[in-house]
């Protein structure tokens, strides 16, 4: 026998039972991204290699163990996208989007990191992003933060998430701090993991949310940010802090969360779902205001944030909150000559003239009873019924499936009488 083949590890199928969940997330965020008045941008998931090398930082796990990169036929470096930000500023950059104007995007798609599979960390996962360029000040940071929190109490998961904020300065002041703490990590040298001997000189900040029990007691004492950062980071992160306490958003300010991109400066955030166990962050980020000058373009200030739609849909699951399969509204069953095709046709009117309308066809044949047990099983609510009477008088037979109604009338009233119910 030829052995079957399946699907490369750590990247998986949706099936039908699962993506009406992820049809109800992906709608709601649209919904609530929408609302702020966010425009759709659509990037390549290809991109050059040295975009991410440059943007991302070399000292990173994702450059240094998870990119997939390869070849192409003309000697190119390419990789599948990590993460979107910056293939959004490069498209930003490229198409004139972004030197002295205001732009706030949102994106949606597949992002590519060759890490070990577990629970909510695939190779394949799918992320919403949102970037906003050409702002500064923290009153754009606070509605990111406004936007998210909407999302979670339409989805029904705000009572099950938290929030963390702090803010990482500028590049200079951060710089100063990170000679502060190699001086401090080098005196506990023997102690530190081979991880956080390789950060140590090349991005002592990643240390800084290592998840090694021995290691974070020593951080206990370690220099603390916050007394590094410069006078204007302090004021935006202060006025971040009061519109999240005017809008009565609840966060906790966590000095060590740096997250684990180069380009991050001044305010980042986290939303962890504690029930989610290691992989508890559902969405992050953060300002990136040198970014757009470092990848070729004017200096352009830009904040933004990056959401995983498989730890929604973990998340969601897990709290049981599942969307309800209704695949159409309508099931169309024929019995007799010439049925069929008047049913295919009278179908097909009815889609044209009512907007939304899912209906289905019986294709196969069958006495009524196993039509009508096809409809009970992928959930119809109406079902129409041709027979060859119906046919010969220009009528169709309604029927409500769950709730008894039952009557025949003529077809050209047919599209009325749904159009009240879809």
């Amino acid at each position: 026998m030829i052995k079957s083949i399946q699907a490369i590890r750590g990247m998986n199928d949706c099936l039908p039972t699962q993506s009406p969940l992820w049809q109800k997330i992906e709608g709601t965020v649209k919904d609530v991204i929408s609302a702020y008045g966010y425009s759709e941008v659509r990037m390549p998931i290809v991109e050059m290699t040295h975009l991410f090398r440059r943007a991302i930082g070399e000292i990173t796990d994702v450059i240094e163990k998870e990119m997939y990169t390869f070849e192409d036929r003309n000697g190119n470096s390419l990789s599948l996208r990590p993460e979107g930000t910056a293939g959004c500023v490069r498209a930003g950059i490229e198409n004139g989007l972004l030197h002295n104007q205001e732009q706030r995007l949102w994106y949606m798609g597949p992002m590519f990191r060759h890490e070990r599979p577990q629970k909510g960390r695939y190779r394949q996962f799918h992320q919403f992003g949102v970037e906003v360029f050409g702002l500064h000040c923290p009153d754009v940071d606070a509605e990111l933060i406004m936007m998210t929190t909407r999302l979670w109490r339409k989805l029904g998961v705000i009572k099950y998430v938290r929030l963390e904020i702090n803010s990482i300065g500028s590049l200079e002041s951060r710089a100063s701090y990170c000679k502060k703490l190699t001086n401090f990590l080098m005196q506990h040298e023997p102690v530190l993991d081979d991880d956080c001997k390789r950060r140590m000189h090349n991005n002592p900040l990643r240390i800084l949310d290592t998840k090694v029990p021995e290691i974070q007691a020593i951080l206990t004492d370690a220099p603390k940010l916050s007394e590094y950062l410069d006078d204007e980071s302090k004021q935006h992160f202060a006025g971040l802090c009061e519109l999240l306490d005017e809008a009565g958003i609840q966060y906790t300010v966590n000095e060590k969360l740096v997250r684990g991109l180069d380009y991050y400066n001044r305010t980042v955030f986290e939303w962890i779902a504690e029930s989610l166990g290691s992989q508890s962050t559902i969405c992050g980020g953060g300002r990136y205001d040198g970014l757009v000058e470092q990848l070729g373009g004017k200096a352009t200030p830009a904040v933004g944030f990056a959401m995983g739609v498989e730890r929604l849909v973990l998340l969601m699951e897990t709290l049981e909150l599942r969307a309800t399969r209704h695949v159409v509204d309508v099931y169309m069953v024929t019995s007799g000559k010439g049925t069929l095709a008047a049913g295919m046709k009278l179908a097909e009117t009815l889609r044209e003239n009512i907007f939304g309308l899912r209906i289905m066809m019986h294709f196969g044949g069958g006495n009524f009873k196993k039509q009508f047990k096809r409809a009970n099983r992928i959930g119809a609510s109406v079902v129409l019924v041709l027979g060859e009477d119906e046919v010969a008088k220009n009528e169709v037979t309604f029927k409500i499936l769950r709730g008894g109604e039952q009557r025949t009338i003529s077809q050209d009233d047919i599209a009325e009488k749904l159009g009240k119910l879809v």
